[in-house]
């Protein structure tokens, strides 16, 4: 079996949450969903687990950062194309999300990103396939 990366990120209103990834075209897991928490199925190994609050602060000691004014984690997705990375970001923004930065042009590698309803930050980035390996 191969690893799992299962990322925890705390939301402020867990319905809006779900609709907001749900137009970014995210499905869930009924199976670890209910009033409390849902998980994202983001690929084959990655998950993301959107939690309240409430919920959230059982897993941890520590204060919950506004990630609207402080940023503990960047989360980078890879895409198949420029256009697929365009096209999350746009859908983002429309959804409610916003954009924090412009895009980024490397040649071999392009990136943007936005920031989701409670600010967590989400990079997509496309690389050349010739630069990957």
């Amino acid at each position: 079996m191969s690893t799992q990366i299962f990322v925890n990120l705390p939301v402020k209103n867990l319905q809006q949450s779900i609709e907001f990834f749900t137009q970014l075209g995210f499905q869930f897991n009924p199976q670890f969903t209910d009033e409390t928490a849902t998980c994202m199925i983001v690929s084959e190994t990655i998950f993301v687990m959107l939690l309240t609050h409430e919920k959230f602060k059982t897993f941890t000691p520590n204060a919950i950062c506004d990630a609207t004014k402080s940023t503990e984690v960047l989360t980078c997705l890879s895409t198949e194309s420029r256009e697929k990375v365009d096209k999350m970001v746009r859908k983002a923004i429309a959804a409610g999300g916003t954009t924090y930065n412009e895009p980024q042009d490397h040649g071999f590698m392009y990136a943007h990103g936005f920031q989701d309803l409670d600010g967590h930050i989400w990079e997509l980035v496309y690389m050349e396939p010739s630069a990957v390996g």
